[in-house]
């Protein structure tokens, strides 16, 4: 389990890298706008994000910030937040990479913050027409975590299995 772990942590800051990366291009009235998401628009969605991740943070380490509304607004200036994204990022791998498998299977019990509500919603989509691709076989093919090596010492897809 221990490797599947370490190869998410890698791809959710790639993916929170390109994600910023695409937010970056764009003007601050669409950033900013409210295009009808459960956190309004893209920056209170990328503010969400840091939000839920910092509970979950606080959850598993019992340290950290862990602000106490799921809309908070965490940093209002982009450059802010996107440094403050960095950060969590590198604390998530950082807690992943010191995991033991032992950890893996350690019960975490927490009080929930809200009740679940599902939203289906695609802003950066929305405002610029295409997203980045966030799959995670095109984050294997860019750097190679999680694929197999072959016999002839390049690396293809792991083997499914039925």
């Amino acid at each position: 389990m221990k490797p599947q772990f370490d190869m998410l942590a890698a791809y959710n800051e790639w993916a929170n890298r390109r994600l910023y990366d695409a937010a970056a291009g764009l003007p601050d009235e669409d950033y900013r706008a409210d295009r009808g998401a459960f956190f309004g628009s893209l920056h209170g969605t990328l503010n969400h994000l840091l939000v839920g991740d910092r509970i979950w943070m606080r959850r598993f380490t019992g340290e950290g910030d862990q602000p106490a509304r799921l809309d908070a607004i965490v940093h209002d200036d982009f450059h802010a937040l996107r440094a403050a994204r960095r950060a969590e990022d590198a604390r998530i791998t950082a807690y992943v990479t010191g995991l033991s498998e032992a950890g893996l299977d350690a019960v975490v019990r927490y009080r929930t913050t809200r009740n679940p509500t599902d939203i289906e919603h695609c802003l950066l989509t929305g405002l610029m027409g295409e997203a980045p691709s966030f799959d995670l076989l095109v984050f294997q093919r860019q750097t190679g975590i999680g694929l197999t090596r072959g016999r002839g010492g390049s690396f293809s897809e792991p083997e499914r299995r039925p």
